[in-house]
């Protein structure tokens, strides 16, 4: 994928982001098997809305909501806002960071910001999304059911089919 392939794309990202971004997808998607159409336009749709176009790699809530979800791993207090949504898919809870740290063998949950640096929110995104098995749902064309289980449900569906298309056709 070229820069301007993703600035076609992700069309209000800006310039410095799709600079920062560009090379570090090309790498981390490739790595884990994120690659062709169908599956790079899917995968680039999900982080796009998540991300708000690359702006955000943690969560604009605070978190509070996640206080005490157990199904999240969140068992201490804090948990909810300290493994609050974070990298460019917006992984979150305490189990999800733990996951991420044993993969990568980086201590997220320690340091939970380091999953707010293009490198580390590049790499957890695609990561996650390789460890959900996502690919083979993005191959048969089931959107739908990616974001769900990105998102829990289908909040900002119209948005993210938006980017979906967008992807196809520019890809």
């Amino acid at each position: 994928m070229t820069k301007d392939q993703l600035k076609q794309i992700a069309i209000y990202a800006l310039d410095r982001n799709i600079e920062i971004y560009t090379p570090l997808l090309n790498r981390f998607m490739h790595e884990y098997n994120i690659c062709g159409k169908l599956r790079e336009s899917a995968f680039l749709a999900t982080v796009i809305h998540e991300s708000g176009s690359f702006k955000y790699t943690r969560e604009i809530a605070s978190g509070k909501a996640y206080e005490g979800r157990k199904d999240l791993g969140n068992i201490y207090k804090g948990d909810g806002e300290r493994f609050r949504g974070r990298a460019l898919i917006q992984i979150t809870g305490r189990a999800n960071y733990q996951e991420a740290s044993d993969a990568l063998k980086v201590d997220f949950v320690a340091n939970p910001e380091l999953l707010e640096t293009p490198d580390f929110a590049t790499e957890v995104s695609c990561w996650w999304w390789n460890s959900r098995d996502l690919n083979r749902l993005a191959d048969m064309g089931k959107f739908k059911e990616i974001t769900r289980k990105v998102n829990g449900g289908y909040n900002g569906m119209a948005d993210r089919e938006k980017w979906y298309n967008l992807a196809l056709n520019v890809l």
